[in-house]
């Protein structure tokens, strides 16, 4: 209100005199103020909420490349070992397979928030 005001002065200064604003006038340019700034601000929220959504997405891929690496380790192992009658390698391959699961689905659900 105070910057319209200040506006209006000016405008009385340069022989603008013949302008009136009224208080419905202020009321409306005070909303409208209000409007911007919470628009604005909801601009900046959805940006930072881009923003983080991104950085996850990126640690979650890098996240993704280590599990696997790790489940096609447990894999191979448990095939290698397979003839030692080894209760270690039936447990890295039941490991490495179920995990191989689990990242697939990661992978489906970080592709659905990256499509958003």
């Amino acid at each position: 209100m105070l910057h319209l005001q200040a506006i209006l002065r000016q405008l009385g200064q340069l022989g603008h005199g013949g302008v009136m604003i009224d208080e419905g006038d202020l009321e409306l340019h005070e909303q409208l103020q209000c409007l911007y700034k919470s628009t604005r601000a909801a601009k900046h929220f959805q940006r930072d909420i881009v923003r983080g959504l991104e950085g996850f997405i990126s640690t979650g891929k890098k996240q993704m490349e280590i599990a696997r690496k790790l489940a096609e380790d447990c894999c191979k192992y448990g095939i290698e070992n397979q003839d030692s009658d080894s209760s270690l390698a039936r447990v890295a391959s039941g490991f490495g397979t179920s995990h191989a699961a689990i990242e697939d689905h990661n992978e489906k659900m970080l592709g659905v928030l990256g499509y958003q």
